[in-house]
């Protein structure tokens, strides 16, 4: 999933690093699988144990929170910056600390598994949406064994690889090839910081989102001016360092605050004359009761399999023209944000994650689309109401 591109970029690397190093392989593969089912099944409990309080939470709730998207953002540039060879981390860390990562490698695996099932996630929903709303019924012994398994699958390809001899061969020896491509790693990184920051303009708004912006660009100040020598290190540290605590002050605020409007997902829009409503319970009901099917898309700004089939299968003139010809009512539910409207909702339908797609109608069961949308599943659906 493109989630997992940027994170499956890190362990490219590590792979050219230890190309003739099968023990290496072996021993990172085993310590990032364990990283990412560890992850798992923390993310699994920590849901569980939310949800047992009351809370309305789904699969990636995680990136329902502002901050932790903004974290995110800044650890990708971070990353990124680093790659790209601005400045390296023995240059701005206590010695000590910055050898951690050489003489620990399976710790910095599996620190890489943690973070590929932070970031990628959300992106694994789609395929599992079945097995998740299954997990959240479950108990929760055997939630978490479902969880686990999950972490399994995930890491499986990686763990292959490095377990089989074939990979490594296949790999070219290490050489001054390593150095342009770590560099070229960096645009992914980047790549990725770019989305977060527009799904972070979906929940907090085009101020957030410049918020975000600017601490960046006071933090890769402030990185490069540490990996510098002499005074000017010093001067441009401090001044870098201050300008990124009075931002933090003044904008950091509005990085986090939740905006008061609708998000923009949730906002009528218009397509080939077929007009998308902001869903809600009782627009759903009102609908159905006046004897119109109604087509629910449960989507969020920072699942990709959404934005997927945003652009595509629901924007097709002869999905659209066969909406319109039906007169179904078009409704998106945005969980982008925390909704627990939307979180019953899709509970309703034996989900806990999006993108989820329904159509509702008077007198009938739910019929519930798979996640992954061709023109061809909806127009049969369409043709049967």
């Amino acid at each position: 999933m493109p989630c997992v591109f940027p994170v499956l970029a890190i362990k490219v690397m590590a792979f050219a690093k230890h190309a003739n190093d099968r023990p290496a392989h072996r021993a990172n593969g085993l310590a990032y699988t364990a990283g990412v089912v560890l992850s798992f099944v923390a993310l699994g409990a920590l849901l569980l144990g939310l949800r047992a309080a009351g809370q309305q939470l789904g699969w990636g709730f995680q990136l329902q929170s502002p901050a932790v998207v903004a974290g995110l953002a800044v650890l990708f540039t971070l990353i990124g910056l680093n790659l790209a060879g601005l400045f390296e981390f023995g240059n701005v860390l206590p010695s000590r600390l910055a050898s951690l990562q050489a003489k620990n490698p399976t710790v910095d695996a599996f620190l890489t598994g943690v973070l590929a099932t932070a970031i990628a996630s959300p992106c694994t929903a789609p395929f599992m949406g079945a097995s998740l709303g299954l997990a959240i019924g479950l108990p929760a012994a055997q939630a978490l064994a479902v969880f686990a398994v999950l972490g399994v699958g995930m890491a499986l390809p990686y763990l292959a690889a490095s377990w089989i001899p074939a990979v490594a061969r296949a790999l070219p020896r290490p050489g001054a090839w390593m150095d342009t491509f770590r560099r070229g790693m960096a645009f992914p990184m980047f790549a990725t910081v770019v989305w977060l920051l527009w799904v972070l303009g979906q929940q907090s708004g085009i101020d957030g989102a410049a918020g975000l912006l600017m601490l960046l660009v006071v933090l890769a100040l402030l990185v490069w001016s540490l990996g510098l020598r002499g005074r000017s290190r010093a001067a441009l540290s401090v001044v870098s360092l201050a300008g990124l605590v009075w931002l933090g002050w003044a904008v950091g605020p509005n990085v986090t605050r939740l905006q008061e409007s609708t998000p923009g997902q949730a906002v009528a829009t218009s397509q080939a004359g077929v007009s998308w409503q902001p869903w809600s319970p009782e627009t759903q009901a009102a609908l159905v009761a006046e004897g119109r099917p109604v087509f629910v898309d449960f989507t969020a700004a920072w699942c990709v399999t959404c934005q997927y089939n945003k652009r595509t299968t629901l924007a097709d003139a002869a999905v659209l023209g066969d909406m319109a010809g039906k007169n179904v009512a078009l409704l998106r539910a945005d969980w982008t944000r925390r909704d627990p409207d939307v979180t019953a909702a899709l509970a309703t339908l034996g989900r806990n994650g999006v993108p989820v797609y329904a159509i509702y109608k008077n007198g009938q069961a739910p019929q519930v689309l798979s996640e992954v949308l061709s023109v061809e599943e909806v127009r049969a659906a369409l043709s049967r109401l």
